[in-house]
């Protein structure tokens, strides 16, 4: 409980001894508190009867405390309680005997009203025992009349230690709220780390259940694989028997390289189910226009394309385009929607190269799902595929030091773009006219572009 104040109050330092001053009243010596906040004029008051001894009381504190403090005498517990909040004191001098009231009374009602305010019993006669009994009860002193050459410094004291558990109250008062502030934010930290944990909990979990579903799709694509081998097998076999015996053609010869193209798939499915990478590529003079266009008679897709020979593996190359222009045809739902195109050119570093291009007029590819399309088992919007086949594919495209990229089409749709190099000079000392693409709606300003990562050129600079 602060000293009760008024505007203007304050404390300074006589500069001298180090002793705390209220206005011009040296209230406590070296040692007090920095913020104490006390009155520039000392309120008094006095519970006394006797006129006389008020007057000494009052000329003992007034000789010796500068400036002059403000009293108000009261003689009865009317007077007395009713000073209590009006006058506001700060300092209570009470006669310890009156007609018809007495200090410890009236230290009872400023203790309820206003705790620890300073009360000083000034009397003319206490025993020993009286005395102690009144300190025992929590009256802060006692200065005997004949004796009132020690109440300034009782009053001096008094006010210090007022002060001083003032100070106490405010810094525990502080520590309280600290240890609040700091037993929130634990609870903070605490909630956070729950939170934290749950988390990790439901990664953990997430985690769990996508290694089970890995593990569930490499299981049944192992076994789908196996299984299909042996009908593929005996389908070989048949087509080959017939083949010996009816002789060619070219329904025969397209579908043994469809079932060729089987068998290297369900081959593909066990090696990538394994971790493994399509590595295993049996090069040969290939001329590409010819094997675009056998995979355009399987779907029915126009192709254009002039003889582009290189050194590839004609049925790891059929295997790329076959899925490339299956997943179009699928998409778009019919074949007309889709074209090949194929052509070389160079680069703007000078270096010939060949590209093919399987443009289609569907619904395209988002920008936000580009990125995924190639990571083995993806599936995007087609639910039905096992999320293999762009995978497959470009492996098959890095083997053969080529590129694959998806564009947009103008006009919309996607163009699945492959790179190749061309025969080299050691290879062939032919050097190919360099050709440019040339179908409809994808010729000088409509071209698809590459919304992808990295420098992308089409055509001559």
């Amino acid at each position: 409980m602060s000293l009760p104040t008024t505007p203007g109050d304050s404390v300074i330092d006589d500069g001298v001894t180090g002793n705390s001053v209220i206005g011009n009243i040296v209230i406590s010596g070296p040692g007090r508190p920095d913020d104490l906040r006390v009155p520039a004029q000392l309120r008094v008051l006095h519970l006394e009867d006797n006129l006389l001894d008020h007057e000494l009381v009052r000329s003992a504190l007034e000789d010796q405390l500068t400036p002059t403090p403000e009293f108000l005498q009261v003689e009865d517990e009317t007077g007395f309680r009713a000073a209590l909040t009006g006058f506001r004191p700060h300092l209570i001098l009470s006669d310890f005997s009156l007609p018809n009231y007495d200090g410890l009374s009236a230290f009872e009602l400023a203790h309820r009203l206003v705790p620890h305010l300073p009360f000083i019993i000034v009397t003319g006669a206490m025993g020993e025992e009286v005395a102690v009994d009144t300190l025992r009860r929590g009256v802060t002193d006692y200065v005997l009349k004949q004796r009132l050459e020690r109440l300034t410094p009782a009053v001096r004291r008094a006010l210090a230690e007022y002060a001083e558990r003032d100070r106490r109250q405010l810094a525990e008062a502080e520590i309280r709220e600290l240890n609040l502030t700091l037993q929130s934010r634990l609870l903070e930290v605490e909630r956070l780390n729950r939170v934290a944990e749950e988390r990790r909990l439901q990664q953990e979990d997430t985690a769990r259940r996508l290694a089970e579903s890995l593990n569930l799709q490499k299981t049944f694509l192992a076994e789908t694989s196996h299984e299909l081998r042996t009908p593929l097998t005996a389908l070989l076999g048949y087509l080959r028997r017939l083949e010996r015996e009816a002789g060619e053609s070219q329904t025969l010869s397209d579908s043994l390289r469809v079932a060729h193209n089987m068998t290297r798939l369900v081959n593909d499915l066990l090696q990538l189910t394994r971790g493994e990478l399509v590595q295993n590529i049996e090069q040969h003079f290939v001329d590409l226009g010819e094997l675009l266009r056998a995979v355009g008679r399987d779907y029915g897709v126009q192709v254009q394309a002039p003889p582009l020979e290189i050194v590839a593996d004609p049925g790891r190359l059929t295997q790329v385009f076959v899925n490339l222009v299956g997943n179009a045809v699928r998409v778009c739902g019919s074949p007309a929607l889709v074209q090949i195109e194929a052509g070389q050119r160079l680069t703007p570093g000078g270096t010939p190269e060949i590209w093919v291009w399987i443009v289609d007029h569907g619904p395209g590819i988002p920008d936000d799902v580009k990125p995924r399309i190639f990571d083995k088992f993806y599936r995007g919007r087609e639910a039905g595929s096992a999320g293999l086949g762009l995978t497959i594919a470009q492996q098959v495209v890095s083997a053969h030091r080529g590129q694959l990229r998806v564009l947009d089409t103008p006009g919309g749709g996607a163009t699945f773009e492959v790179c190749l190099p061309p025969l080299d000079e050691d290879e062939d000392d032919l050097t190919p006219q360099l050709e440019q693409p040339t179908a409809a709606g994808l010729a000088g300003e409509t071209r698809p572009s590459d919304t992808g990562a990295g420098d992308t050129w089409h055509g001559e600079p």
